[in-house]
């Protein structure tokens, strides 16, 4: 693992969370999200595990804004194409998800 940092802010989830069982007995979810503040909108790879893991999958869905608390990491990925050049992607290891703005059907009024 790189270096890693606290990091907190509002994210906009990208895509549907997708859980996997690890040893099969500790539940893990995934998914995209970009900091919409930001002038260059950056896609993180968001992940938690547990019962977060859990309710994520439970409560939101695509186009949710939410509150992350977790630790950013910097993982070095393997290029295919060049032997020499490694690239990184940004994960954020999720401790806590606070709703923000969840999805809102405008014609009924109501939360969807």
């Amino acid at each position: 693992m790189g270096d890693t940092n606290f990091i907190g802010g509002i994210v906009k989830i990208l895509e549907t969370p997708k859980q996997i069982f690890i040893n099969k007995n500790i539940l893990f979810t995934s998914f995209r999200v970009q900091f919409p503040q930001v002038k260059k909108n950056y896609v993180v790879h968001l992940k938690c595990c547990g019962k977060l893991a859990n309710d994520v999958v439970r409560f939101y869905k695509t186009n949710d804004y939410v509150l992350i608390e977790g630790y950013l990491s910097l993982v070095n990925l393997q290029s295919s194409n060049s032997i020499n050049r490694q690239s990184k992607k940004i994960e954020i290891t999720c401790l806590k998800i606070y709703p923000i703005a969840l999805g809102y059907d405008r014609s009924s009024g109501h939360q969807v």
